[in-house]
């Protein structure tokens, strides 16, 4: 093991601040599903009910896996996409209950 790999594995979790959106540009794609689903259960308990996440426009893959898991989210109501200015095809606008 490198030193710079054990400094990396020392280092204790960051804790992000929760607000209205989630970018997944700093993400990898295999934390997306768990990621999300805790995203929203975070923010339906601050109070959030209308959302934003911004997933990129690229291939579309991380769109259908983002809106798949919003699809089966017991709080979300309706999602879609924002216009232009928000981000368009690439972020999903969310409303919870």
């Amino acid at each position: 093991m490198h030193d710079d790999e054990k400094d990396f594995e020392e280092l204790e979790p960051v804790e992000l601040e929760i607000t209205d959106v989630l970018d997944l540009h700093t993400f990898p794609p295999s934390d997306v599903k768990e990621l999300v689903t805790e995203y929203l259960e975070l923010a339906y308990a601050k109070g959030l009910r209308q959302l934003r996440i911004i997933h990129g426009k690229g291939t579309g893959v991380q769109r259908r896996m983002v809106r798949s898991i919003l699809d089966r989210h017991p709080r979300v109501v309706s999602y879609g996409d924002p216009p232009g200015h928000a981000g368009g095809w690439g972020a999903t606008w969310v409303t919870m209950e």
